[in-house]
């Protein structure tokens, strides 16, 4: 998948997405799929690779436009964490086909740009749309003044068409009729219902991280731990411990295989006076060398929150019946 900051370096033309897309979740693919769609239905014909070094006139790109910082953290000036850094977005938009990520800059320049201005200068001339997906409760312009409707009715001046997916509701009882949003799911992450907010992503909550050292305490209770380092910006659950499918992944982050079970968990580990945050990740029966190593782990169900015990033999028992339960879990 082609990625750029710059709409310059843009494939065009192009039928667009537009959103924040944090998540990838199941609302944000009702917004993608039009664009999927309907570029399949002209290009079926096609048999050629898609290659971004060898653009081709011929054909129109399925293209994800989001802002980069998040919106959010351009107003407020805080950071802000994501259910999906850039390499995880990446991740999911290539899966579902999408050809090209543009991230549009989000300064005061672009926050300037009216709403006919922002279709004119981005949309029309800098990115060549033909097409253009948003959902229901879609904002753009200055001061947010735009709305999908305005969207659909000056694109129409361009004889371009705009989809606008309603928003997507939850059918669990636990979220009866409620919109599924990137807000909901962290809400959901941080109360630790990692079930329930894997419905709403339609798939797991996953962290992706690089094994590095730790202090390897967990090898002198004979339980092993990969001690992952993730983005800064990662937004991470309920610190606690996880029922867990791991997955050793290349830069791609292309997943193959059932992956290996485990426990993880996040937290300060307050037994042996720990004072940073940490994620570590126990699998059941490996042998092996991780270092270095890639790993996408994906939560599949919260165990316990994380607690303080007496001493390491207290704590190794708890760690015993983690893994029992985990194992119940999985049903292995």
């Amino acid at each position: 998948m082609w990625v750029t900051s710059s709409t310059e370096l843009a494939l065009v033309p192009t039928a667009v997405a537009l959103g924040k897309f944090d998540g990838v979740h199941r609302g944000h693919r009702q917004v993608i799929q039009p664009i999927l769609e309907d570029i399949g239905k002209r290009e079926s014909a096609d048999t050629k690779t898609f290659s971004p070094s060898v653009p081709s006139k011929d054909r129109i790109y399925s293209t994800v436009v989001t802002f980069n910082p998040h919106p959010q953290e351009f107003f407020t000036g805080q950071p802000r964490t994501l259910l999906t850094p850039l390499d995880e977005k990446v991740q999911q938009l290539r899966s579902l086909g999408v050809e090209q990520l543009v991230l549009l800059p989000f300064d005061k320049e672009l926050c300037a740009l009216t709403p006919e201005e922002f279709v004119e200068k981005i949309l029309i001339e800098q990115l060549q749309a033909v097409q253009i997906s948003v959902g229901q409760d879609f904002r753009f312009g200055s001061k947010r003044t735009g709305t999908a409707q305005d969207l659909q009715v000056i694109a129409a001046r361009y004889g371009i068409p705009v989809t606008i997916v309603p928003l997507e509701s939850c059918s669990e009882e636990v979220f009866p009729e409620a919109p599924i949003s990137s807000s909901l799911i962290r809400e959901t992450l941080s109360s630790g219902d990692i079930q329930h907010a894997n419905k709403l992503l339609g798939r797991p909550y996953s962290l992706i991280g690089t094994v590095v050292k730790g202090q390897q305490l967990g090898r002198t209770i004979g339980f092993p731990t990969a001690n992952l380092q993730l983005p800064k910006d990662k937004f991470l659950p309920l610190q606690g411990v996880y029922a867990v499918r791991v997955f050793i992944t290349d830069e791609t982050l292309e997943l193959s295989g059932n992956g290996y079970l485990g426990v993880m968990n996040i937290g300060n580990r307050p037994t042996v006076n720990g004072t940073q945050l940490s994620v570590e990740v126990h699998l059941f029966d490996w042998c092996g060398e991780l270092y270095g190593k890639k790993l996408t782990v994906q939560l599949e169900k919260f165990l316990r929150p994380e607690q303080r015990f007496p001493n390491l033999e207290a704590l190794k028992t708890q760690i015993q019946l983690d893994c029992n339960a985990a194992k119940a879990f999985f049903g292995c």
